[in-house]
């Protein structure tokens, strides 16, 4: 294994001309938009796509054993086609165009999952940013357990505040060699994606290396365990590969020396970057008397209080949660639904404009919450443990990662 917690990985990346119809975005968004997803199947029609090798949770009340059938049978028959092209031991820097012109900036590799830890109270190297909700592991271990590729929608996070990973490779990006340069369906923006092996990707190993011997100073001199990595977005599919890994270690310990499954593929990014915007998540609630649960909600509000709107078919209306039941709006807010009304009829929902129509629909509410600030994430983490489910996002929707890059996690596929 690489002396690093980040290093690089054996990358698999289909044929540039089917990279338009082949990159769809992370599996969990949309979900209360079928719409949408039935939009990229229309697009997609009969090409090779990683729509065919995900279950977009939009989905998830079909047949569940049919669909994972049909996901590993398409892994293999686009093994077996042969459409991908291989890069051994490499890494890829990655240029995001978002809709607003800005670019956001990441480098793809791998993590060790040994140096993982979900749990709430965990010490480990690389921590979750929020609590993971472990019901819902494992169906999502069910998907991943037989399959013989995995597809990253895990966007994960370094506080390099002297800019020496990514930013460096930004300044060297000319001299890297062009993987991918194509617009990303359904509004999703433009990507380029760059080749990073050979002295480029010794000179990035170097520089991972430093980065970490500084955050383990860092945290070293403030008396707590070091974090040095977090998981911003796709915890719940990472914390998947952790569980599948350790089966194979507790199932078949004969296998585990050296196995794929040990690691996972993530595209890291920098919380400095300023194209790195975390973005508030929303909830509605579906399938209840709006006035009866706005009434109930009162009992957590105060004059003065942390401000979020909440919307109905009737009204919008400001409610003031009382600062003195938390330090975010957003867990004062959780704690009160998960009190009050059934998980199943919570949905957490991207972007305003969407959250408010949402809201709009008879029996549903919507709660539109502020967003928080990026400083201190680490720290705060470090000192306090992880913060509530679904806190932020890391952008809109159409901005989250799509599947492109594949890599192998069953050593035994043709």
């Amino acid at each position: 294994m690489s002396s690093t917690v980040f290093h690089s990985t054996d990358l698999l990346i289909p044929e540039a001309s089917l990279l338009p119809k082949w990159a769809v975005i992370a599996c969990d968004q949309f979900t209360s938009e079928p719409e949408y997803w039935e939009a990229v199947k229309a697009e997609v029609g009969d090409a090779p796509s990683a729509l065919n090798l995900i279950f977009p949770e939009a989905w998830l009340k079909q047949d569940r054993d049919a669909r994972i059938a049909f996901i590993n049978e398409s892994m293999r028959d686009a093994l077996h086609r042969a459409i991908f092209r291989a890069y051994p031991g490499a890494f890829v820097y990655v240029e995001r165009t978002l809709a607003d012109g800005s670019i956001r900036r990441g480098v793809v590799g791998a993590v060790d999952l040994d140096d993982y830890d979900y749990t709430p109270d965990a010490h480990s190297a690389i921590r979750a940013t929020e609590r993971t909700v472990v019901a819902r592991i494992p169906p999502r271990v069910a998907i991943r357990k037989d399959a013989p590729l995995e597809l990253p929608h895990v966007l994960m996070l370094c506080d390099d505040e002297q800019e020496t990973l990514i930013e460096t490779l930004t300044a060297e990006k000319d001299a890297l060699p062009v993987l991918y340069d194509f617009d990303l369906m359904q509004g999703g923006g433009h990507i380029i994606g760059r080749l990073v092996t050979g002295e480029a990707g010794k000179r990035l190993e170097a520089r991972i290396a430093a980065y970490e011997q500084r955050m383990k100073e860092k945290y070293a001199a403030m008396g707590v365990s070091p974090i040095l990595y977090a998981v911003g977005d796709g915890n719940h599919s990472l914390a998947t590969a952790k569980e599948c890994w350790e089966a194979v270690r507790r199932d078949r310990p004969e296998q585990a020396e050296g196995h794929p499954a040990r690691c996972a593929m993530v595209e890291l990014e920098n919380i400095r970057d300023a194209a790195q915007r975390f973005e508030p998540i929303h909830r509605i609630v579906m399938g209840v008397d709006p006035q009866k649960l706005m009434d109930e909600l009162t009992s957590v509000c105060a004059s003065g209080g942390y401000p979020i709107r909440v919307i109905s078919a009737d009204s919008e209306s400001l409610f003031f949660l009382n600062p003195n039941l938390g330090e975010l709006p957003v867990a004062i807010l959780q704690r009160f639904l998960d009190e009050t009304v059934d998980a199943d009829r919570i949905d957490y929902i991207h972007g305003d404009d969407t959250a408010t129509r949402l809201g709009k629909q008879p029996g549903t509410v919507a709660f539109l919450l502020p967003g928080i600030p990026k400083d201190g994430l680490f720290p705060g983490i470090a000192m306090d443990g992880v913060l509530p489910r679904k806190t932020f996002s890391m952008g809109h929707a159409q901005e989250k990662r799509y599947y492109l890059e594949c890599r192998r996690i069953q050593p035994d596929e043709a």
